[in-house]
C-alpha cells in the first residue's frame, strides 16, 4: 500500500517517501517527534473491534388540507358497485375486526437484518469532483490508512482499502459521521501498522455478508463485482497496489505502471454507468411470499369463436347500406331524438339522412374552399362536436363525412377553457392535424366566448375553424354529382379517442373494413333483423352507443331511440318507457341505467318489458354488474322481462366488441357463476373462493368470442406470453373487426395492435397478430369468457394486483350513503419507494358531519385492509362537486390524480397511513466504528485537500474613510448626516401607479425620529430597554418609527400588520410576537390602531389586553431634550422576529455592534455611497429586507426606492417600470415578486418593450431569502426578460439564515454567479459529486452568492462538530461581526440554543474561534476566478435545510428537496426555511409535496419529547402534542382520533 502514496508524488523512494511523510506531519503530531517512522512500522498489528449493528428507522406521516374551486355538478352514482353480497361481506368484515379489537396494524418499530451496500456501488467514478487535480484524487486511497489504522489491523485495512475506488470523492468522506472511542493517541501508531508483506484473499464485494463489519457502508466500490485487474480467488502476497487497486509486480517502476493505468482508464465513465438504478440498495426489497398461490393449469390455447356468416345482401361497405336504404326505404325511421321530458322530439328517416348526408359531404368537399384550394380533400381529418343530446345532427355529420372520404374524429363538446382533460384532446386533435370541426348552430353559440365575441382558444387544442352543419348552411348538390362508394378497404374510415390511465388521450383508428366486419359480426352475434326497434341509452359518439345505434343500426335498417344522459338525471325510467311504447327488441344499457330504473320504479308500474329479445349491458367488463344485473332481473320479471333476455358484453375501444353472451333459449338453465378468492386474484391465479366468504367475488360471463374472432389471454406484465388456464390475463383479440393502429403513434401501436403471443419459452404461437383488449379475464369452461378487471384499474402494489373497482366497491359498501356524495369515489396509485401507493378520494356530502367523515374513512381502512389485504396510502374527502368530472358525469381519474400530485385537491378531511403500506423503507446507514474526527482531518491533510471553509475579505484591511472611527452607532451617523447633508433624499416611496407619494432626507428622518422618540418618554412612560413593537405597512413611517425607538433608548420590533380582509388567519399571529417579545407599547396608524380594537378583531383575540397603542400620524413638535446613547456597541438595538413557513416564531437579537457591522459589510461588497441609487421591492419586516429597507441607507448615505410588494398585486409593471425609469443599477427583490412577474408579465414581454422598459441598466437583481436558490425560478426570470435588455449574468441571490441575516451577498466586483449539477446519490452519502448537465439523478445547485467581507464560513460535521474536507456535505457554520447575539425567548432562557450562536469546532481550529450553527447543509467550492482582492473567492451552495438524524439511521433522504437538521436530545436545531418554498407561501400548497413524495421521503424520529415529521413541504416541529403546520397565518389542527387506528394520523378544517 506504500505505492498509494508513492504514486500520488512520482516515483520516489521508500526512505524519500518517509521524510516527506514526516515533513507533512510535524506541525500536526508533536509527540511523535523524534520517532523514527520506520522503526515505527515494524510494531505489531491490533486486534480489529467490531462493529455495532445497524440502528433501526423509523418514520412519520404528514398531510395537509384546504379549499377547493367548485367545478360542474352532476355526478355518477354508486350504481356500477351495488352488491348486496359484498356489503355484507365487508360488514362481517368490520364486525370481525371489532372482536380483535385492532383498528390497523399497528406500526412497529423496523430494524434491519440487511446489512448496508452502499448506494453508490454503482456511482461511476467521480472525474469531475469539485475543483481537483487528478493527483489529488489518486491520493485517497492514502487517505483510508489514516483513517482505519487507529483500530483495525493492516490485514483487516488492506482488505478495506482494496474494495474503495480510487477515482470515488474521497472514499473517507462519511466514515467521519462518528468519533471512534479508541484513537489512537499517536499519529506514529497510525501508520505502525501498514505492512503489506502477507495480503489475504480480498472479499468478495458483491455478496452480501452477514457480519456487519465486513464492509463499511459508506466506501465506493467499483462498478463491477470484482476488484479491477484481479480475479476473486487471486493470491496477493507478492503483489502491490497502485492508486486504482491494480496488482502489479514489485519489479515494475511505479510511475511506468501509473501511466499505463491512466491511459487505461477511460476519461468518462461508460454511459451504461449512469443508468443503473440503485433503489434496491437504497430501500428494503420486499422478498415474495413463498406460500402464495401459483398457476398450476397447463398452458391455454387460443378460444374461436363461431365462423362470420356470409349473408347474401351484405352491403359491400357501409355506405352502400345508407344508400340503399336511402333511396330504396326512404319513409323508414332511423332514429328518434328525444327532448329534456324524455318525449320524441325528431325522427329521422332513411330518406333524410341520406339526402343531408349527401348535401354536407358535397359542402364539405367543394364549398370551403375555392376550386383549385380546397380546405378539406379525401383523407383529411375533422373534429364532430356535437353536444349527447342532438343524435340526429350527429348522425347527419358522421355519414357526411364518410361519404366525403374525410375522416371523422367525435369528440366531447368543450364547456370551459380549462376543461378536464381537454388539454389531452387538444393534443389528440393537433395529432391528427385536424384544422376543421362540425357543429350545430346552437352548439356553437354556447361554445364559451372571448369579449370579441370569438371561440376562446382551448387550451392545448390548435386553432380550428367551425363549420355549422345545418340544413339551412348546407349547399344541394348537383344531380350529377355522387359520392365515391367502394368496396370497404384497410383505409380508416373513423377515428375514437380513448383516455389512457395516465390520462393522456389517443386516437383508435377503424378502418372501413373493420367497421362493416364489425357490424356484420354484431348482426350474426345479436341476430338484428331489418325493422327491429333498439333503445340506446349510452353516448352515441363511441363504443357501442355508436357501434350499435349508428353504425349496426344503418346496416340493418333498425330503428334506434336515443335517450340522452341528460333525460336520464331528470327522468330515470324514460328508457324502460320507451321500450315498452315501441314495442323494443333490444336496449342498450349500463348498469348505471338499471340501478337508476329499479330507484324511479315506484312513479309508474304499468309497464312491459316482454318484448325485449336482448338487454345488452355494455359494462358487463365490471365484475360488479352481475349485482345489478340481478336485482333488476327480480324486479322487472313481473314487467316480463325474460332472464335469458340479459346479455352482458365486454368492449374495448381497441377490439371493439370483445365478446357478448348471445340471447338464450327460453327456459333453459341460465349460465354459472364464477365465485373467486380476492387472494388468488391479487395473485394473478383462479382459485374458487373457499376460506374466508368476506374476500369472495362474484363474477358472471361475458358470452362467447365474437364470430370470426379469435381470443387468447396473456400475462399482462412483460413479453406476451400465454397464460395457463388457471391464470388471470390480458384478453387478446384477433379479427377483422378491431382497430388498426393509434393514429400517429406508430411505437405504442406495436405494443397494442401487433401482438404475437409467444408460449412459456418464447417461442411465437402461430403468425397471426393479436390486439390487447385492456380488460383482464379468463376463459372458462365451455369458452366463456370472464373479465375481472381493467388494465387501467390495476394496482400493482407489491407484487400483488388489485383492481381499482373492487375497492370502490369495499368503500361504497361501508355505510357510504351518509357520508359520501352520490357514492363518487376515485381510487388510483401514486409511486413512492418505487412502488406503487394505493389513493382512495372521495367527494363528501354537504351535510356530514366531521365525526361522521372520520369514522367513516377509519372504517372503509379496515374494510380494505381485511378483504383485501392491502394498506391504503392516502384517504381523502373532498367537498361535493369538486373533483374533475368527465363529460357524461363520472369522475375523471387522470385529472384527479394529477391534483393530488399537484398539490390542489384542497381535501377537507384527511387520513394519512404510510405505515401501513410503506414497508420497503431505507435501508439504515451503519455508523463507521473507530473513526475519529481528527483521524478524518489527519487524513484530508495527507491526501492533500483543503478543509471546506471560506472567508469574505478582512474588514481589517479596509478603512471606511472617518465614519467607523467616528460613530459606532447607527442613530450617530443619522445625525452627522442631518447635519453634513441635510438636504440629501435617503428614501423615496412610490405608489402603484409609481408616483412618488413620500421622501424623507436625511434631516426629515432626523426631526421626526426626534418627535417620536419624544411621545414615547412623555405619552409612553418608556425606559430605555423596553421593547416596541411597530406596526405599520411597508412605508417610511416605518423607519421614522425604527429611528425614534433608538434616539429613545427603547428596542424596536418590527411586525407585519394584520390583513383587514383575513383578520382571523392574521392577527394571532401579531398577538403572539407582541406577547414573546414582552412589548410595552405598540406604535402605529391610527387605521391600524381601530382596526386592532375593532369588533372584528375581538373575535379573534382579546383585545383588551394589548398594551399601550399610540399612532404617530399627528405628532407634537416637541424637542427630544436628550437623544439615547448607548453605553457599549453590544447593547441590544432591535429585535428580529420571523415565522418560518413550518410556522415556527423565532425572534433574534441584534445588538448595535452587528448592525454597524452588517451595514459596513454591504456597503463594501455592493459599492454603495452617496451618489448611488437602488431600487427595493421586497417586505421590511425580518432578515436582510429589513435592514436593507430600513438601515443600509442611513449608513451608506444612497437613495433607497422603496416599492412595497402588494402594490404589484395592482399593477404588475412597477417593480419594472420603476427600475427602467430611474436607470437603476441595482435592485432587490423577494422570491414571491420575482414569480409574480414571471407567471403575470411572461406573456407579455412585448406590452413592456411598448412602454418602454428597459432592464440593460441593471448590474445586479438580487433576490433576498434565507433558503436554497430557486434555480429553476431565476432562470426563468432572466430567459423571459433578456429581451428588455435584462441581462442574463444580473440575477443573483443572497444566503442568510435566523443566525446571520446575511453571509452571502452577490456584489458588484466579484465573479458572476455559478450553477453546478451535482449527483444525488452521492448526496445520500454526505458527498458531493459534481456531474455533467443531463446526468441521469442529477440537481441543478445554483451559488447562493459570494461572502460577505467579515464573514468566516466553515461545512462541519453536525454530530462530530469537525470540519470536513472540500466537497463533503455539512452543515454551514459561520462567524462575523454581524452575527445575532442569540434567541429571544418569553422566559430569557437562552441555554436550551446556547450553542446556536457560541459553539467551537471539537478539533482542528487553535485560535478557538466562536461560530454560529445556521442549520442548512451546504458545501464550499473554490472558484477559479480571482475577487477584486486578487485572492481566490470561495463559492458557497447552501444545498437546503440540514437533516440529521440520531446516529444510525437511514441515508439522507430526500436530498433532493433539502434536509433538516434535528439536533441531539432535547437540543432541537430548528429548521429555519423550507428549500423551494417561499417563506410567503400559505399552507394551502403545503399539500402538494405529501402527495408526490416518489423518492423523498425523510424519516422522522421521536424523542425527548419533539417529533420531527416529514421532511417534505410545509410541516412544522412541534413538541408535547404532534405537529401544526402554518404559513403567514394559515393555520390547521393535526388530531389523533381516539378509538381510530393508534398510527393513524387526521388533519382536518379547511384552510382559513
Amino acid at each position: 500500500m506504500i505505492t498509494d502514496f508513492c504514486s500520488a508524488d512520482g516515483d520516489i523512494t521508500q526512505k524519500g517517501y518517509e521524510k516527506k511523510r514526516a515533513k507533512l506531519l510535524a506541525p500536526y503530531v508533536p509527540q511523535t517527534q523524534g520517532v523514527d517512522p520506520a522503526l515505527q512500522k515494524e510494531s505489531k498489528p491490533q486486534m480489529p473491534v467490531p462493529s455495532a449493528a445497524p440502528a433501526s428507522a423509523s418514520s412519520s406521516s404528514s398531510s395537509s388540507s384546504s379549499k377547493f374551486h367548485r367545478a360542474r355538478s352532476g355526478g355518477a352514482r354508486d350504481e356500477r358497485y351495488r352488491s348486496d353480497i359484498h356489503t355484507e361481506a365487508v360488514q362481517a368484515a368490520l364486525a370481525k375486526h371489532k372482536e380483535q379489537k385492532m383498528a390497523l396494524p399497528m406500526p412497529t418499530k423496523r430494524r434491519s437484518t440487511f446489512v448496508q451496500s452502499p448506494a453508490d456501488a454503482c456511482t461511476p467514478p467521480d472525474t469531475s469532483s469539485a475543483s481537483e487535480d487528478e493527483g489529488s484524487l489518486r491520493r485517497q486511497a492514502a487517505l483510508s490508512a489514516a483513517l482505519h489504522q487507529s483500530l483495525q489491523n493492516a490485514e483487516s485495512w488492506i482488505n478495506r482499502s482494496v474494495q474503495g475506488s480510487s477515482t470515488s470523492s474521497s472514499a473517507s468522506s462519511t466514515l467521519s459521521h462518528g468519533e471512534g472511542k479508541g484513537t489512537s493517541g499517536s499519529l506514529a501508531d497510525v501508520f505502525a501498522n501498514t505492512r503489506i508483506e502477507s495480503f489475504s484473499v480480498p472479499p468478495d464485494v458483491t455478496a452480501t455478508t452477514s457480519t456487519p463489519s465486513a464492509r463499511p457502508a459508506a466506501i465506493d466500490l467499483p462498478p463491477s463485482g470484482i476488484v479491477k485487474g484481479m480475479h476473486k480467488g487471486s493470491n496477493r502476497s507478492s503483489l502491490m497496489d497502485t492508486a486504482d487497486g491494480v496488482p502489479v509486480s514489485s519489479r515494475v517502476s511505479t510511475k511506468i505502471q501509473q501511466l499505463l493505468n491512466t491511459l487505461k482508464r477511460p476519461k468518462r465513465p461508460p454511459l451504461k454507468e449512469f443508468f443503473v438504478d440503485d433503489f434496491e440498495e437504497i430501500v428494503e426489497v420486499p422478498q415474495p411470499d413463498p406460500n402464495q398461490p401459483k398457476p398450476e393449469g397447463r398452458q391455454m390455447t387460443p378460444v374461436k369463436g363461431e365462423p362470420l356468416g356470409v349473408v347474401c345482401n351484405w352491403p359491400p361497405a357501409l355506405e352502400a347500406a345508407l344508400q340503399r336504404w336511402g333511396t330504396t326505404q326512404a319513409k323508414c325511421p332511423c332514429l328518434t331524438a328525444l327532448d329534456v321530458t324524455g318525449k320524441p322530439v325528431y325522427t329521422l328517416t332513411y330518406g333524410k339522412l341520406w339526402s343531408r348526408s349527401l348535401k354536407l359531404a358535397y359542402t364539405l368537399l367543394n364549398k370551403l374552399g375555392t376550386k383549385n384550394e380546397p380546405v378539406l380533400k379525401p383523407g383529411d381529418r375533422v373534429a364532430l362536436v356535437y353536444p349527447n343530446n342532438d343524435p340526429v345532427m350527429f348522425m347527419v355529420a358522421f355519414y357526411g363525412c364518410l361519404l366525403a372520404e374525410v375522416i371523422p374524429v367525435p369528440i366531447e363538446v368543450p364547456l370551459t377553457r380549462k376543461d378536464a382533460g381537454g388539454q389531452q384532446i387538444g393534443f389528440l386533435l393537433g395529432s391528427c392535424g385536424i384544422a376543421l370541426a362540425l357543429t350545430t348552430e346552437v352548439c356553437l353559440k354556447g361554445l364559451p366566448k372571448t369579449q370579441n365575441g370569438e371561440i376562446v382558444q382551448f387550451k392545448g387544442w390548435p386553432r380550428l375553424k367551425w363549420v355549422v352543419t345545418d340544413s339551412k348552411y348546407l349547399s344541394k348538390s348537383p344531380k350529377d354529382w355522387q359520392p365515391n362508394i367502394s368496396a370497404a378497404g384497410t383505409e380508416p374510415a373513423y377515428i375514437e379517442y380513448k383516455t389512457s390511465k395516465e390520462g393522456s388521450v389517443m386516437g383508435v383508428t377503424v378502418s372501413r373494413v373493420a367497421m362493416l366486419a364489425h357490424c356484420q359480426a354484431l348482426s350474426q352475434a345479436c341476430n338484428y333483423s331489418e325493422g327491429e326497434t333498439i333503445v340506446n341509452v349510452l353516448d352515441f359518439k363511441k363504443d357501442a352507443g355508436l357501434w350499435h345505434g349508428i353504425l349496426t343500426n344503418v346496416m340493418n335498417k333498425l330503428h334506434t331511440i336515443s335517450v340522452p344522459y341528460s333525460v336520464m338525471k331528470t327522468c330515470p325510467l324514460s328508457w324502460v318507457q320507451r321500450v315498452h311504447a315501441h314495442k323494443a327488441k333490444v336496449a342498450l344499457v349500463k348498469c348505471r341505467d338499471l340501478h337508476w330504473a329499479m330507484m324511479a320504479h315506484r312513479d309508474q308500474r304499468d309497464v312491459s318489458l316482454s318484448s325485449l329479445r336482448m338487454l345488452i349491458v355494455t359494462d358487463g367488463a365490471n365484475p360488479w354488474s352481475v349485482s345489478s344485473c340481478d336485482a333488476f332481473l327480480s324486479l322487472f320479471q313481473s314487467h316480463g322481462l325474460k332472464p335469458e333476455a340479459i346479455c352482458p358484453c365486454a368492449t374495448s375501444p381497441e377490439a371493439m366488441t370483445v365478446a357478448i353472451r348471445r340471447p338464450g333459449v327460453p327456459g333453459a338453465p341460465l349460465p354459472g357463476r364464477a365465485i373467486l378468492s380476492m387472494n388468488g386474484l391479487s395473485f394473478g391465479v383462479i382459485r374458487v373462493n373457499t376460506e374466508d366468504k368476506n374476500s369472495a367475488l362474484t363474477v358472471q360471463d361475458v358470452g362467447h368470442v365474437m364470430p370470426g374472432g379469435m381470443m387468447c389471454i396473456v400475462k399482462p406484465d412483460g413479453p406476451p406470453q400465454l397464460c395457463k388456464t388457471d391464470e388471470i390475463g390480458e384478453i387478446c383479440v384477433s379479427s377483422r373487426a378491431g382497430g388498426m393502429m393509434y393514429y400517429g403513434l406508430a411505437g405504442v401501436t406495436k405494443n397494442t395492435f401487433e401482438v404475437i403471443p409467444v408460449n412459456s419459452s418464447g417461442s411465437p404461437v402461430g403468425e397471426v397478430p393479436f390486439v390487447r383488449s385492456g380488460l383482464l379475464g379468463f376463459v372458462g369452461p365451455g369458452s366463456l369468457v370472464f373479465v375481472v378487471g381493467k388494465m387501467d384499474g390495476l394496482l400493482t402494489v407489491s407484487g400483488r394486483r388489485h383492481n381499482a373497482d373492487d375497492i370502490v366497491a369495499t368503500g361504497l359498501a361501508v355505510e357510504s350513503i351518509k357520508t359520501v356524495y352520490r357514492g363518487r369515489i376515485a381510487v388510483f396509485s401514486v409511486s413512492v419507494f418505487y412502488d406503487e401507493r394505493i389513493v382512495v378520494v372521495a367527494e363528501q356530502r354537504p351535510d356530514a358531519s366531521e365525526e361522521d367523515s372520520f369514522q367513516w374513512m377509519s372504517r372503509v381502512l379496515q374494510a380494505i385492509d381485511s378483504i383485501h389485504q392491502v394498506g391504503v396510502y392516502c384517504l381523502a374527502l373532498v367537498p361535493a362537486n369538486t373533483l374533475p368530472k368527465t363529460p357524461l358525469g363520472g369522475i375523471h381519474i387522470s385529472q384527479t390524480k394529477q391534483h393530488f400530485l399537484e398539490g390542489s385537491l384542497h381535501p377537507c378531511n384527511i387520513l394519512m397511513c404510510p405505515h401501513t403500506c410503506v414497508t420497503n423503507l431505507p435501508k439504515p446507514r451503519q455508523k463507521q466504528p473507530g473513526v475519529g474526527p481528527a483521524s478524518v482531518m489527519v487524513g484530508n491533510l495527507v491526501a492533500g485537500k483543503r478543509i471546506a471553509q471560506a472567508s469574505g475579505r478582512d474588514l481589517g484591511q479596509i478603512e471606511d474613510n472617518d465614519l467607523v472611527k467616528k460613530h459606532q452607532f447607527l442613530t450617530e451617523v443619522l445625525q452627522w448626516r442631518a447635519q453634513a447633508t441635510p438636504d440629501h433624499p435617503l428614501f423615496l416611496l412610490l405608489n402603484a401607479k409609481g408616483t412618488t407619494v413620500c421622501t424623507a432626507t436625511c434631516l426629515q428622518l432626523h426631526k421626526k425620529a426626534e418627535r417620536i422618540a419624544s411621545v414615547l418618554c412623555d405619552k409612553g412612560h418608556l425606559n430605555a430597554g423596553d421593547n416596541v413593537v411597530l406596526l405599520y405597512p411597508p412605508g417610511i413611517e416605518l423607519i421614522t418609527a425604527f429611528y425614534g425607538c433608538l434616539y429613545s433608548g427603547c428596542v424596536p420590533v418590527t411586525v407585519r400588520p394584520p390583513h383587514a380582509q383575513s383578520l382571523v388567519a392574521t392577527l394571532p399571529t401579531v398577538r403572539m410576537i407582541v406577547e414573546v417579545s414582552k412589548a410595552a407599547c405598540i406604535l402605529t396608524t391610527q387605521t391600524l390602531m381601530r382596526l386592532l380594537k375593532s369588533r372584528e378583531a375581538a373575535g379573534a383575540v382579546d383585545v383588551k389586553t394589548w398594551p399601550t397603542i399610540i399612532d404617530t400620524d399627528d405628532l407634537p413638535r416637541k424637542r427630544l431634550a436628550q437623544i439615547y446613547k448607548p453605553p457599549t456597541p453590544e447593547m441590544l438595538a432591535y429585535l428580529d422576529f420571523s415565522v418560518s413557513t413550518t410556522g415556527m416564531l423565532t425572534g433574534v437579537k441584534m445588538s448595535h455592534a452587528a448592525v454597524s457591522g452588517l451595514c459596513r459589510a454591504i456597503k463594501l461588497q455592493c459599492e454603495l455611497y452617496s451618489s448611488r441609487q437602488i431600487a427595493i421591492c421586497l417586505d421590511p419586516y425580518c432578515g436582510l429586507g429589513f435592514v436593507l429597507w430600513c438601515l443600509c441607507s442611513v449608513y451608506s448615505g444612497h437613495q433607497s426606492i422603496l416599492i412595497p410588494p402588494m402594490e404589484l398585486e395592482s399593477n404588475l409593471f412597477l417593480w419594472l417600470s420603476t427600475v427602467s425609469q430611474y436607470k437603476i443599477r441595482d435592485t432587490f427583490c423577494s422570491y414571491s415578486v420575482m414569480e409574480l412577474c414571471t407567471k403575470g408579465l411572461g406573456n407579455q414581454v412585448e406590452m413592456l418593450k411598448a412602454r418602454g422598459i428597459n432592464l440593460s441598466c441593471v448590474r445586479t437583481c438580487v433576490v433576498v431569502a434565507e433558503e436554497r436558490p430557486r434555480v429553476s425560478l431565476t432562470h426563468s426570470f432572466s430567459k423571459l426578460f433578456k429581451d428588455i435588455g435584462l441581462s442574463p449574468r444580473a440575477v443573483s441571490t443572497t444566503f442568510g439564515s435566523r443566525v446571520n441575516v446575511a453571509i452571502c451577498l452577490q456584489g458588484t466586483s466579484g465573479p458572476d454567479p455559478t450553477t453546478v449539477y451535482v449527483d444525488l446519490k452521492s448526496l445520500r452519502h454526505d458527498r458531493v459529486r459534481l456531474v455533467e448537465r443531463g446526468a441521469p439523478q442529477s440537481l441543478l445547485l445554483s451559488e447562493s452568492g459570494k461572502i460577505l467581507p467579515g464573514v468566516k464560513v466553515v461545512i462541519v460535521n453536525p454530530e462530530t462538530k469537525g470540519p470536513l474536507g472540500d466537497s463533503h456535505l455539512g452543515e454551514i457554520w459561520v462567524n462575523s461581526p454581524h452575527t445575532a447575539s442569540g434567541y429571544y425567548t418569553i422566559y430569557d432562557n437562552e441555554t436550551l440554543q446556547a450553542d446556536h450562536f457560541n459553539t467551537r469546532l471539537s478539533f482542528g481550529d487553535a485560535a478557538q474561534t466562536l461560530w454560529a450553527r445556521t442549520g442548512y447543509l451546504g458545501f464550499v467550492r473554490r472558484t477559479e476566478l480571482t475577487a477584486a482582492s486578487g485572492g481566490g473567492q470561495g463559492g458557497k451552495w447552501a444545498q437546503g435545510w440540514a437533516e440529521h438524524s440520531r446516529a444510525g439511521d437511514g441515508h439522507r433522504a430526500g436530498a433532493g428537496l433539502g434536509r433538516t437538521l434535528w439536533g441531539h436530545g432535547a437540543d432541537a436545531l430548528g429548521a429555519h426555511r423550507l428549500p423551494g418554498v417561499c417563506q410567503e407561501n400559505r399552507a394551502d400548497r403545503c399539500q402538494r409535496r405529501w402527495a408526490g413524495l416518489g423518492g423523498k421521503w425523510a424519516q422522522g424520529w421521536e424523542g425527548n419529547g419533539h417529533r420531527a415529521g416529514l421532511g417534505t413541504a410545509g410541516l412544522g416541529m412541534g413538541t408535547g402534542q404532534g405537529l401544526g403546520w402554518a404559513g403567514q397565518g394559515a393555520l390547521g389542527t393535526r388530531r389523533r382520533r381516539s378509538g381510530r387506528a393508534p398510527a393513524t394520523w387526521g388533519l382536518s378544517g379547511e384552510q382559513s
